[in-house]
């Protein structure tokens, strides 16, 4: 079975970093190659060096469908694949598009929760129309996907009523992660560390976490927060740092490659995204052994459990995420058994191999009733 995978970009983030780790476990009955469209190649050396083929389009702004439609469809001719498996919208329509004039079948993939309450009130005036136009694309052409591999039930769930695509359409492939060698281990030092990562923007809640951590700072002036990323809230964020005169508390590094190798280094991993698909950076903490707190979205809840293995807060609710951050501080014994919890619980159901078998049956299964 021939299979190419097209995505957007090689941006270093959830859906991009879960393809790479997953491939490499791939028996050698599958022929992949990852294609992308667009002139971002953050992970491109670390595909390469995991042995997995790429091809890149080199498309031009934002959209340039019409001459991706042609790179596409020129590919697709010579690669002659079975089977087509598509991520994120730009890929989604291109690959839709393809899809139904090719006759060559089609696999979605649902990787976060697109058009949530959350998402839909961040955006305003043309962004609002803009958003609104894409949704209606791809609630028409969502039918053309033969089946959808969803990364959480929830995300499933709530395709049916964006998109009209029905539950039974859609099969749940969590994200997995390589289990680290090392444990975490807490560390009776002088300032209570915190650490979160993720993109920096809106939805990602890191303004909520500030906030909090603020009020925390009152309280505990010997701890600090580092939030490691990379995006367009980034100014925001700095002057909001500024403004709370946490200066020297609080600190945005950028995007590092060893991220996961910090977590080891803090007391205390905060996860505070307004939505989310399944998350690769969620269960990466989990796999560490490292003390969680998380907002209450519904992939969270997949994931962690409220007070078995990690503490949970309602989203957007800086009050409750700052006596949360308190309670992390004052109860070290708690916070580490929650964190053990949390490593076991992730090591039985994320492992990246177990994952990867997972992914690769359900694509031979439709391959083979196909």
């Amino acid at each position: 079975m021939k299979i190419l995978f097209i995505q957007d970009t090689l941006i270093n983030a959830g859906a991009e970093k879960s393809l790479l780790q997953i491939l490499p476990f791939f028996s050698k009955e599958i022929d992949f190659k990852v294609v992308y469209l667009y002139p971002r190649h953050d992970l491109r050396k670390e595909y390469l060096s995991a042995g997995i083929p790429l091809e890149f389009l080199d498309l031009e702004g934002k959209y340039d469908f019409w001459k991706g439609y042609f790179r596409l469809k020129k590919l697709v001719e010579k690669e002659q694949p079975d089977l087509l498996v598509s991520s994120l919208l730009r890929s989604n329509l291109l690959c839709r598009l393809l899809s139904r004039f090719s006759g060559i079948p089609l696999i979605g993939t649902f990787v976060n929760d697109s058009y949530s309450e959350h998402r839909l009130a961040a955006k305003k005036g043309t962004q609002l129309w803009k958003f609104k136009f894409f949704w209606s694309l791809d609630r028409m052409t969502a039918g053309i996907p033969k089946l959808y591999i969803s990364n959480s039930r929830y995300i499933a769930e709530s395709h049916v009523r964006t998109l009209g695509v029905p539950l039974s359409k859609s099969i749940v492939v969590y994200r997995g992660r390589a289990v680290p060698m090392q444990v975490w281990e807490s560390r009776q030092g002088d300032v209570f560390r915190f650490i979160s990562y993720g993109r920096l923007l809106q939805v990602k809640g890191f303004g909520e976490l500030i906030e909090a951590f603020g009020k925390v700072n009152e309280k505990y002036p010997k701890s600090s927060l580092v939030i490691y990323g990379e995006g367009n809230q980034r100014s925001e964020l700095e002057k909001l740092i500024e403004q709370l005169g946490l200066k020297d508390k609080v600190s945005l590094p950028g995007v590092i490659s060893n991220v996961t190798e910090k977590l080891f280094d803090a007391d205390c991993f905060v996860f505070p995204s307004w939505y989310e698909g399944f998350s690769g950076a969620l269960v990466e903490a989990m796999m560490s052994g490292i003390p969680i707190i998380a907002s209450d979205i519904p992939m969270n809840l997949e994931a962690v459990k409220a007070d078995q293995s990690a503490l949970v807060y309602p989203v957007k609710d800086v009050g409750v995420l700052a006596a949360k951050m308190m309670e992390a501080i004052a109860e070290p014994d708690k916070m580490k058994k929650l964190g053990q919890l949390a490593r076991e619980e992730a090591t039985q159901s994320f492992e990246i191999s177990k994952i990867a078998q997972e992914y690769e049956k359900v694509l031979k299964d439709f391959f083979d009733c196909n």
